[in-house]
């Protein structure tokens, strides 16, 4: 598969996930910082590739793709095999339905634009904003534990032996909250299955500190 551009920037959660998710698939990409620090997502020039001045965003053979979910089910689609969805539709479900836990339940209200909008324009302080996160993705994640645990998890990943999109989405998650020092003591089946998850190489190299534009730890 060729043609891929992946706008991507290494302590983005989202690019994370589609970064796992390529090289799961072993699929070849051209990564493409955009540096969220420096509000180079907000860019004139990154507007023209992206209007929502979002990542991450992955351009194949000239089409935009943007939205990690999209992009993912979009790889899944294009190259099945190995697959990140299992065959039965039920367990489908269940692993989209983890997934989404992650990406509509979770991140929304973690991520930069809520955070720094929390400090800009509510004048809450960094002890506040900081208690905001924490509350917000420990309450989630029990929630991801519970679900786990209620449908009897026999792991090593969120749905059997191999990784799916649970384990995709799952992991950059767990990143952002132990840079937030989040507490993930009362959550053991998650955080087994990020540790096995973060043995296997194509996690290790779609980690934000292997990443061409990282910067400090």
């Amino acid at each position: 598969m060729s043609g891929m551009e992946l706008y991507s920037y290494f302590r983005s959660s989202a690019a994370y996930r589609v970064r796992i998710a390529l090289h799961l698939k072993g699929l070849d990409y051209r990564y493409r910082s955009v540096n969220l620090l420096q509000e180079e997502e907000a860019s004139a020039e990154y507007l023209a590739v992206n209007p929502q001045g979002l990542v991450p965003a992955l351009n194949h053979d000239d089409r935009l793709i943007v939205q990690s979910m999209a992009i993912c089910e979009y790889l899944e689609e294009i190259h099945p095999n190995p697959p990140l969805l299992p065959r039965e539709p039920l367990a489908r479900a269940w692993v989209r339905g983890l997934a989404q836990t992650v990406a509509c339940e979770i991140h929304p209200l973690n991520n930069t634009r809520v955070l720094k909008y929390l400090v800009s324009e509510l004048g809450c302080s960094e002890q506040q904003k900081l208690d905001w996160y924490r509350h917000w993705v420990e309450s989630g994640l029990e929630i991801f534990e519970r679900m786990l645990a209620e449908q009897d998890w026999q792991g090593p990943c969120c749905h059997g032996n191999t990784p799916t999109l649970a384990d995709v989405f799952l992991i950059p998650q767990l990143y952002n909250a132990r840079r937030f020092d989040a507490d993930l003591s009362r959550m053991p089946l998650i955080t087994s299955i990020e540790a096995h998850c973060l043995s296997l190489e194509a996690f290790v190299q779609a980690g934000p500190q292997a990443q061409a534009d990282a910067t400090d730890p």
